[in-house]
C-alpha cells in the first residue's frame, strides 16, 4: 500500500492547504506512509492514524516507530464509524483508498464532522470512481471486493448530506483518479 498509493496521495494531497502547526487524521492509516507524509508537511503540529485492522496499525506504528517517540503522531485501532477523538479536534481528516470500505457512508461522513474544528476540512482521495476511465476494469473489482465507488457527483452529493460545504471535486483522467474535498462549515457549532 505505501508504495502503490504513494503516487496517488501526492496527487491528492496537492488539493488542499495543510499548515505546519495543523492537528490531522488519517482515516484508515494502512501502512503509515500517508501519515509520514502528513506529518512532514504539517512539520510542527501532531498527526493522529486510525485503522480498523490490528496489522495496519501495527505496521503503521513501525513505520512510524520515531515520530510516534518524538510525540508528534499517534496511531490507535478504531472503526471511522466512532472515532474516539473529541468534537472538533482536526484541521484536516484525509482518507486515502479506505472510503470505499466504511459501513455507513453518511454516518460516517458526519462522525468525520463532528471531530473537525469548524472550517477544517474532509479529503477523499481514491484511485477509482465510477464513470472513471478504467471502471468498467476497476469496477467489476471493486464489486468483488464487496465495496463500492461513487461517481464524482455522488461524492458531491454524499458531502452535501453529510453536511460539508465549499465541496470541490478533481479528477486525474488518464489514471481515472479522484479526488474530493469538503468544508466543516465554519458557523457550525459542535
Amino acid at each position: 500500500m505505501n508504495r502503490t498509493h504513494s503516487a496517488l496521495t501526492d496527487w491528492g494531497l496537492e488539493h488542499v492547504v495543510i499548515e505546519k502547526d495543523f492537528t490531522i487524521l488519517d482515516v484508515g492509516c494502512g501502512g503509515g506512509r500517508t501519515i509520514q507524509k502528513l506529518a512532514s508537511m504539517a512539520s510542527k503540529g501532531s498527526v493522529y492514524g486510525i485503522d480498523y485492522a490490528s496489522g495496519s496499525v501495527a505496521a503503521s506504528r513501525t513505520k512510524n516507530a520515531e515520530l510516534i517517540k518524538a510525540g508528534r503522531v499517534e496511531i490507535r485501532q478504531a472503526p471511522v464509524s466512532q472515532l474516539p477523538f473529541p468534537d472538533a479536534k482536526f484541521d484536516l481528516v484525509a482518507a486515502v483508498e479506505t472510503q470505499y470500505y466504511w459501513p455507513d457512508l453518511v454516518n460516517d461522513m458526519k462522525e468525520i464532522r463532528r471531530t473537525l474544528k469548524p472550517g477544517g476540512r474532509l479529503i477523499i482521495i481514491a484511485e477509482t470512481f465510477s464513470g472513471a476511465r478504467f471502471d468498467n476494469v476497476k469496477g467489476s473489482v471493486m464489486k468483488l471486493l464487496g465495496s463500492n465507488a461513487l461517481s464524482e457527483d455522488g461524492q458531491r452529493d454524499l458531502f452535501r448530506l453529510a453536511g460539508y460545504d465549499e465541496i470541490e471535486t478533481f479528477v486525474e483522467q488518464r489514471k481515472g483518479w479522484i479526488c474530493v474535498v469538503g468544508r466543516k462549515p465554519i458557523h457550525e457549532i459542535t
